[in-house]
């Protein structure tokens, strides 16, 4: 079972900057793409960000265009997102997700545990 690891959740103050990192625990055979999912309390979880295999394509949401950036690790199993001028709003906890496909074409798709990201007034 492949397992996304994800580190780089935190405390910061608004204004502040965080970047989390995400990286599947082996080597898929095809991933179609990896992204960062979030949920704040109360709230549905949303699509903040996604980026296809080989990151040609990027997908952000209205609410953080201009101030999150996603991007692929050289390992071609990671995923980071820099998240800069923080808002309080951002609050919320952080999943980062993988779909791919196996050797025989199976769709597959994996998440993370999630980590909390908090930005203080």
């Amino acid at each position: 079972q492949v397992q996304l690891v994800e580190s780089g959740g935190g405390l910061v103050q608004a204004g502040g900057s965080l970047r989390l990192s995400c990286a599947a625990s082996r080597i898929i055979f095809s991933i179609d793409d990896m992204g960062w999912y979030r949920q704040a309390p109360g709230k549905q979880r949303e699509l903040v960000a996604a980026i296809t295999n080989g990151g040609g394509t990027t997908n952000y949401a209205d609410s953080v265009q201009g101030r999150f950036a996603i991007s692929r690790g050289n390992a071609k199993n990671t995923v980071y997102l820099e998240m800069n001028d923080l808002k309080t709003e951002d609050t919320a906890v952080y999943y980062c997700y993988l779909r791919g496909r196996t050797k025989m074409r199976r769709e597959i798709e994996y998440w993370g545990q999630g980590t909390q990201v908090t930005v203080s007034a």
